[in-house]
């Protein structure tokens, strides 16, 4: 299983490794996840040696690799999907994007802050599954410790909300999209048109000749993946012509 998180790392590092990125929020969320999935990870490196896992077992140690991975990181790639997705699920409309960008940010930081400093409290010894340290002298130098995380946690929430606010508003007033694929995607989900419809397309289902992630080639900044070499060796030669 590390073998395989490894080999998955490389793999979106390698995916965006030297890219002309559009910075719009599904990406944020996305370079997000690997960001959060890559620190997290990296603590339970830690708790796979016995050593170490003895003293930090049921600490706030645990608690933060766990979360920050399964709840956060995991929560970062469904953000991105639904930013990404969200015009086919609402007829071309777009969420906004700027309350899109202050909702990453928000959240992304706010992670940081909240589950970092709990690495520091469960080396410190601090152990999880306590609702109060009041009783324990030892842990009352961690109180504005504590208190930085619960607001941390807090602002995150709220910018949860503002994600909802987002989300409803796009759905019945967003601003549509001026085409079926405005953003330029490859994958055949874009062909379609704005509105629903059975079978997703007017007419016959349209052929596939290459692969979905074919940008930047043969001069060409994306290529879809129902243009087969000769339309596009054509459009070339237009464009040559031009």
């Amino acid at each position: 299983m590390l073998y395989l998180r490894r080999l998955k790392v490389f793999n979106w590092i390698g995916t965006i490794w030297r890219g002309n990125i559009d910075y719009t929020p599904a990406t944020l969320f996305a370079i997000g996840f690997v960001s959060l999935f890559i620190s997290g990870g990296l603590t339970g490196i830690y708790l796979g040696n016995s050593t170490i896992d003895i003293p930090l077992h049921d600490t706030y140690f645990v608690v933060a690799h766990f979360h920050i991975v399964m709840a956060m990181a995991a929560g970062f790639g469904m953000f991105a999907g639904i930013y990404h997705w969200f015009p086919k699920m609402w007829a071309g409309r777009q969420m906004n994007s700027v309350l899109g960008d202050i909702h990453f940010w928000i959240t992304f930081v706010g992670c940081y802050c909240i589950f970092w400093p709990m690495h520091y409290l469960g080396m410190s010894g601090v152990p999880r599954r306590y609702f109060s340290f009041q009783s324990f002298e030892t842990f009352n130098m961690y109180d504005n410790l504590n208190i930085f995380i619960s607001v941390s946690a807090m602002v995150v929430f709220f910018a949860q909300v503002l994600f909802l606010i987002n989300f409803f508003y796009s759905a019945f007033k967003g601003k549509k999209m001026t085409s079926n694929n405005e953003h330029n995607y490859n994958t055949l989900e874009w062909t379609t048109g704005l509105e629903p419809i059975h079978g997703n397309w007017p007419g016959a289902i349209p052929a596939v000749y290459r692969g979905p992630y074919e940008y930047h080639k043969d001069g060409h900044d994306f290529i879809p993946q129902t243009v087969s070499d000769e339309a596009l060796a054509e459009k070339s030669r237009q464009s040559k012509l031009v």
